[in-house]
This record gives C-alpha cells, structure tokens and sequence, in this order.
C-alpha cells in the first residue's frame, strides 16, 4: 500500500514539471506589450473594411468619373458633342463614292454655348435702339411750324438717302403729308407716330420671317432635313454668317451639320470649320481643290439624312454675281439638291450698307435660286436702314435675320417693329 502511494505521487509531480515547462516556453513566443500592434482609440477590430481600403486604394475614382474616361464605358470629353448630336453614328471618313468628300468633326476642346435667340433679341433691341440719326433727321423737319415745299422735298431727299427707294419714298411722303394736314397737328408725339405707322407699314409686320425647318419627304418617299442653301457675293459676310446661323440655330436645340460648297476660295472651308469647331457642329467640305460645289452640296444634304441632323446649311460660292458662271454654278446646286429632296430655304446675305448696288445683286440672285428670305449684315447703323423696305419690295421676299456687329451671336430674327422703333427714335 505505501508503495503504491509513493508511485502515484511520482507521477503527479512529473506532470507538474512537464506543464510547468510548456507554459514558460508559450511564454517566451509572445513578444512583449510595447511591441504588439496597438488599435485606434475606440477601435473594436483590427481588420480594414471594404469603404476604408476603397478610399486608400481607388483615390482617383470619382475625378475619374467626374471628367475622364474611367474604362470600360466612355465618358465623352468636352468637345466631342452639342446635345443630342453627341449620340449620333460617327460618319464614314468617305462620304462620296470616289472620296473626295469627307466629314470633318469638331476638334477637341471646349465647346461654345450661343446665347438662346430670346436674349440676343432683347440685346439687339437695345442696340438699335441707340441708332436713331435717320429718325431725328426726319422729326426735325416735321416739327417746323411751318412746312413748306422746300421743307418736304428735304424730307424726301432724307428718306431716299437712306435707300428706301423711289417708290417707297414717294408712298411714305405723300401719306404723312396727307395725314398732318388732315389732322392739323403740330404735336411732336403725334407726328412721331404717324411716321412710325408709315414706316412700319412698308416694313410689313404681316409677313412670315419664319425658317421653314420642317422635315420635307424626297422622291424617295422618306423624310430629310431642311436644307437651307445660302448664297451672296464675297464681302457680304456670307459664310461668317452662316456660322452665326448655325450657332443660333443650335442654341435653339436644333441639330446642324454645315456644308462647305465654296470650293473655289481657298479659306472658306478653314472658315466655316472654325465656326463649326466652337459649337460642335460638324462640316462636310472636299479634300480637292477646286472640287465641283454641286457634289460637295448633294453630299452634305445625303450626310444630313444619313445622320438623322435636323438641320443643313449649305454655303456657296459668291465671285462676282454679274458672272454667268457662278449664276450657272448655283443653279446646278440647288437642282442637284433638289434631287434627293426639296430645299427649304434659299438665303440671300446682303451687306445693308451697299444700297441700292445691293438690290441689283438680290435681283440676279433672285432670278437663278429663287429666293425665299434675305439676311441683312452691318445694319448696326440705321442711315442706310431703308434697304430693308426696298428689298422686301422689289423682290416680295421677307428679311428674316438681320446682323447688328461683330460677335458671334449679333444675329438675330428680323423684328419689324423694334427696326422701326430704331428708326424714329429720338434718344
């Protein structure tokens, strides 16, 4: 018995010593506190979560997806589209059979925003409204107290001065005439607004000034865009113009895609592509030199249906009008056009400040393109503000822009009655 109780207290105090042995050893694997990873204050976990390694790994997300391309979708760059016309099918390189023909899209780069046509209207009005020489002329010799033949006949050569024409002169003296002396008035309000009445009759508030923009069906039964085919002499300001037209147009969130049909100046194109550049408008414009202009003209207008644009502009080339070449020239461009659809606007750019030289070239121009309305550039100053009533009444077409200066959008819908309030103004 004793020694049985001896063995198993052997035992016991082996088992002692060989735990002892493995506690201090676990011991000695632990490094010491200082050296162990400390937690944040307030931390419950060592671990990083998804949203903490998201913001120390991917930095650059969202200015990625604020301005660049973030692969695999593409951001489109500033530059690469107007509106609805960023989605659109890219054209083919070639537009034309033979390649002579090509789309030029709209550098890279920051896009212009036009002003919508109602601001430039009300800026424009107050412009004109600061041009009143040819009105104060007239008031003054109205208000004399007594007027006598000398004082109507200064009155005529006043109006004829500002082109208005012969015959329209001749309307507007005899039914003022006729007016004050029925109503015996001496009163300059008065007087003022029987001439304002005159004037604005012959300007014609009723007539439409509109752009047809409508989509027309071709011979082949299927909708195109408006074309709208631009014609004048250089000088005028005609391809500035239709840049300008363009912007409007785009500002009135219509889609617009320019034809380059001026092959024979060798800057037009370069031009118009500027234009077409800062409003993310592309150009349809040959490769050759002295390319012929009716094909340049056929191909935009078959681009602009391909690419479903609503909108076609059309410039062309404007050597001088008393040639029959460019009269032939433009007749076989409006015809070739007509081929794939009916054009819907054909414009005349006419310097305001040319006179009556400028109603002899709407006239020839009238004759061959058979004109639907007339844009009036540099009418920023009203002394020769009467070509707008002699044109309209020599060719029975409306002025529907007029150009009051230099900037990008000093273009604007014709307002009969705010020209009118500028003409007789006395401010």
């Amino acid at each position: 018995m004793p020694t049985t109780i001896l063995w198993v207290a052997g035992v016991l105090v082996v088992l002692l010593l060989a735990l002892g042995l493995s506690v201090a050893h676990h011991h000695k694997e632990l490094p010491p506190a200082q050296e162990r990873p400390q937690l944040a204050a307030g931390s419950s976990s060592q671990h990083v979560t998804a949203s903490q390694r998201t913001a120390t790994e991917e930095p650059a997300a969202e200015e990625l997806r604020a301005g660049r391309r973030v692969s695999p979708v593409h951001e489109p760059e500033a530059g690469e589209g107007i509106g609805d016309q960023a989605g659109l099918d890219a054209l083919p390189q070639d537009v034309t059979a033979d390649g002579s023909t090509s789309v030029s899209e709209p550098a890279s780069g920051t896009v212009d925003v036009p002003e919508s046509g109602l601001t430039r209207l009300q800026r424009l009005r107050s412009r004109l409204a600061h041009s009143g020489a040819f009105g104060k002329k007239l008031l003054s010799i109205l208000s004399r107290s007594d007027l006598s033949s000398s004082d109507w006949e200064e009155f005529e050569d006043t109006l004829l001065m500002a082109d208005l024409g012969l015959d329209a002169t001749d309307e507007v003296l005899q039914n003022v005439r006729t007016r004050i002396q029925v109503e015996g008035t001496r009163d300059p309000e008065r007087i003022t607004g029987i001439l304002r009445d005159e004037l604005l009759n012959l300007v014609d508030p009723t007539l439409d000034r509109s752009l047809n923009l409508d989509p027309v069906r071709g011979e082949d039964g299927s909708l195109h865009p408006a074309a709208i085919l631009v014609v004048g002499v250089n000088g005028t300001g005609k391809t500035t113009t239709i840049g300008k037209l363009a912007r409007y147009l785009v500002a009135e969130d219509h889609i617009v895609l320019l034809g380059a049909a001026d092959t024979f100046r060798a800057a037009a194109a370069d031009q118009l592509q500027t234009w077409g550049d800062r409003v993310g408008v592309d150009v349809i414009r040959s490769e050759k030199e002295g390319a012929d202009p009716a094909s340049v003209a056929f191909d935009a207008v078959k681009a602009g249906k391909d690419r479903g644009v609503d909108v076609v502009l059309v410039d062309t080339a404007g050597r001088l009008q008393n040639k029959a070449g460019l009269m032939d020239e433009l007749g076989k461009i409006k015809r070739v056009m007509h081929k794939q659809a009916p054009v819907s606007e054909v414009l005349l750019v006419l310097d305001a400040t040319t006179g009556q030289n400028g109603m002899r070239q709407a006239k020839i121009f009238s004759e061959v393109t058979g004109l639907t309305g007339i844009v009036l550039t540099k009418l920023d100053g009203t002394a020769k503000g009467g070509i707008v009533v002699s044109v309209q009444k020599e060719l029975g077409v409306p002025v529907k822009f007029v150009g009051l200066g230099e900037g990008p959008d000093d273009l604007a819908p014709f307002d009969p009655e705010s020209f009118v309030d500028a003409l007789v103004s006395q401010s």
